[in-house]
C-alpha cells in the first residue's frame, strides 16, 4: 500500500495537513531566525535564551532547517505532509526523551533546558497529531479514504449498496430540470410565469 494512493487530492483532510505543518515550520522558523538575530556561538551551552528557550547556533539552524522543510510540506501538502508531520514530530518527541537524561552534561551540545524539553513535548504532540488526523483511530468513517483503503472489500459492499438504492420519488439530481406534460420545463420548486 502506498501512502501517496491514499487520500484524493481534494479531500478536506489535505487541508488539515497542509496547514498543520505550514503553521508548526514557521514557528520554527521563527525560533531560528530569532537566534540567528543574537547571532548565538555555534555550541555554547551557558544559557543564552531566546524567545523564552535556551538555544545556540546549532540549534537554530536546525529550526530552521526543519521548519523550512515543514513549510514545504505544508506547499506539497497531501499524504507527504501527513507523513512528514508524523516524522518530524516523532523525532520532536524522541529528542525530548534524549534530552532529559543529557541536561546537565557535556553530551548536551544543543543547549537544551527544561524548558527547551517541555517544548519539545508539546511541539512534537502538536506536529504528530497534525500529522495524524484523520489517519489513525479505531472509528474511522466509512468515507474516510484511509478506512476504504484498510477495508476495500467492506467499502466495495457499501458503495455498491449506495448505487444500488432507488432514488426517492419527486428527488432531481443537483441541478436537473423537470419537465411537465405541457413540455415546458423549468428549475424543480419553480413555477413557471408563461
Amino acid at each position: 500500500m502506498k501512502l501517496q494512493d491514499e487520500l484524493p487530492v481534494d479531500h478536506q483532510l489535505g487541508a488539515v495537513y497542509r496547514w498543520g505543518a505550514a503553521f508548526c515550520g514557521v514557528v520554527l522558523l521563527i525560533f531560528g531566525s530569532l537566534g540567528f538575530a543574537d547571532a548565538l556561538s555555534p555550541f555554547t551551552t551557558d544559557g543564552n535564551t531566546v524567545a523564552g528557550l535556551s538555544s545556540n547556533g546549532a540549534l537554530s539552524l536546525i529550526s530552521v532547517l526543519v521548519g523550512a522543510a515543514l513549510i514545504a510540506g505544508g506547499v506539497i501538502g497531501g499524504n507527504f505532509a501527513s507523513g512528514l508531520n508524523m516524522v518530524v514530530g516523532t523525532l520532536f518527541l524522541l529528542s525530548g526523551f534524549v534530552h532529559i537524561f543529557i541536561l546537565d552534561r557535556p553530551a548536551n551540545i544543543l543547549g537544551f533546558g527544561m524548558s527547551n524539553v517541555i517544548f519539545s513535548f508539546v511541539m512534537g504532540l502538536v506536529i504528530l497529531t497534525f500529522g495524524m488526523y484523520g489517519r489513525v483511530s479505531s472509528k474511522l468513517s466509512h468515507d474516510n479514504p484511509y478506512w476504504q483503503r484498510r477495508h476495500p472489500r467492506e467499502a466495495a459492499q457499501e458503495s455498491l449498496a449506495r448505487r444500488r438504492q432507488p432514488t426517492p420519488v419527486g428527488t432531481l439530481p443537483a441541478g436537473g430540470t423537470r419537465t411537465a406534460l405541457d413540455g415546458r420545463t423549468g428549475t424543480p420548486g419553480r413555477q413557471s410565469t408563461d
